[in-house]
């Protein structure tokens, strides 16, 4: 653990206030904890930012914006790449930090990262691609064109789960367009956000610009409702839970200001009768416990033609039985910890709530007798209609939901609130295509 706190510059005790490459001073403010999800042990801690040294990151931010907004693109896009460049030279530590804060496996810790070069990369060709329209006007001797100016400040609060590649697709592409970015990442990952700042500061030291990037952490929330309502916000990006995001969207827009936000899933895949399971069940284990369940685009629920459910169970069952549960840090471990005993007691919970209603827990759903947030990840029998499917529980449980009718499986499937991503396995793609278009001309009809 040591060498990844040493390789990023993390002290046993680190400021949590950036304004680009200084920090606050204050001793003062109250620490955040940073617990190892595998152990249970404290990593490292984070400062909280205080009241004054918010606002003094807000005036910053402001001021730097009138400079940044006048810099060429290009030469925006440019630092986004030397950022992109650092991000490379730094993905094993970054990576094995979010594996160590988070809990996901390192393979995917690792993947984390490259995601954020990625989109580095994507922003640096964009960052020449800023086009505008010209058009005829119907009155003589005028242009009609369109010019895209910044907004501002891109308000950036990130969730536990992908703590460092959600706050890079934001900021990332909000620098080359012209805009300053403040992060406040989830308390429970608050070291990503230092290393990431760090990383950032020493990619961008050389060179003559002024500071486009600053964080803010806060473990109560107090600061965060401060921030969300915050008119010097100009866009308010948001990724979480539904319930957090709808109470968010409402109050950004009681100031008219905009937000994006990136909330819930309840995704399923369909199994039909004529899917190939070897495809199909590598595909759903990864797509179910991957992350430890802990993923928006995590898969929930599986819709399975009725006459593979007993073929499909088996086979999950026996592939579940297989999944090394672990040290994340180990090459050979599959699935990790998840980020709190909380966690654990929603699963827990979700089981009990299949029983209730009569289905059936086939395998997992239990916490294991170890140190850490460990778990066994569940598959139950459910129908779609129950309540606890319908609600999203963010862990590793998967519900099998067997169907008679393609058609039916397409209706389940857009059968909940969150939406967000499905899937088909099939052998036969012309029954599926027709039910497609047929769902789609349905879905289009006025109500």
């Amino acid at each position: 653990m040591k060498d990844i706190l040493d390789s990023l510059s993390l002290e046993a005790i680190n400021p949590g206030t950036w304004f680009g490459n200084e920090h606050s001073e204050d001793k003062s403010a109250a620490l955040i904890d940073s617990i190892n999800p595998t152990t249970g042990d404290v990593i490292a801690s984070v400062r909280n930012t205080t009241a004054a040294d918010y606002e003094k990151v807000m005036t910053m931010a402001q001021d730097s914006f009138k400079t940044w907004r006048t810099i060429p693109a290009p030469v925006r896009g440019n630092a986004v790449r030397l950022i992109g460049n650092a991000l490379r030279d730094n993905a094993e530590a970054l990576g094995s930090l979010v594996t160590l804060e988070n809990g996901k496996i390192k393979t995917e810790g690792v993947g984390e990262v490259q995601e954020m070069i990625d989109i580095a990369d994507f922003a640096v060709g964009q960052s020449r691609m800023l086009y505008g329209n010209t058009m005829h006007s119907e009155r003589p001797q005028h242009r009609m064109y369109e010019q895209w100016h910044p907004l501002g400040i891109v308000g950036t609060i990130t969730a536990f789960n992908f703590p460092v590649a959600v706050w890079s697709w934001n900021a990332c592409i909000a620098a080359i367009c012209g805009n300053i970015s403040v992060w406040k990442p989830s308390p429970k990952t608050a070291l990503c956000g230092v290393a990431v700042q760090k990383i950032v500061n020493a990619a961008l030291a050389a060179e003559d610009l002024p500071p486009a990037f600053f964080l803010i952490n806060d473990e109560s929330n107090e600061l965060a409702q401060q921030f969300v309502d915050d008119r010097r916000v100009n866009l308010l990006s948001f990724t979480g839970s539904s319930a957090v995001g709808r109470h968010i969207g409402e109050r950004v827009a009681s100031r008219m200001g905009k937000f994006l936000l990136e909330l819930g899933g309840n995704n399923a895949i369909i199994v039909d009768e004529y899917a190939n399971l070897d495809l199909a069940v590598p595909a759903i284990v990864f797509g179910s416990v991957g992350t430890a369940g802990q993923r928006c685009t995590t898969t929930r629920r599986v819709l399975v033609q009725r006459s593979r459910l007993d073929e499909l169970k088996k086979a999950l069952v026996s592939a579940y039985a297989q999944i090394r549960i672990g040290d994340p840090l180990e090459a050979d471990t599959l699935m990790g910890p998840v980020i709190d005993p909380s966690a654990i007691d929603k699963v827990e919970a979700a089981c009990a709530s299949v029983r209730d209603a009569g289905g059936e827990v086939l395998c997992g759903g239990e916490r294991l007798d170890r140190p850490g947030n460990f778990m066994s990840p569940a598959i139950a029998v459910a129908d779609n209609d129950w309540e606890i499917v319908q609600t999203e529980t963010f862990g590793p449980i998967l519900y099998l939901i067997p169907f008679d009718s393609l058609d039916d499986a397409i209706a389940m499937q857009n059968g909940v609130v969150q939406g967000l991503s499905s899937a088909i396995f099939t052998d036969n793609l012309q029954k599926p295509s027709t039910s497609c278009r047929t769902a789609a001309r349905t879905a289009a009809l006025p109500m």
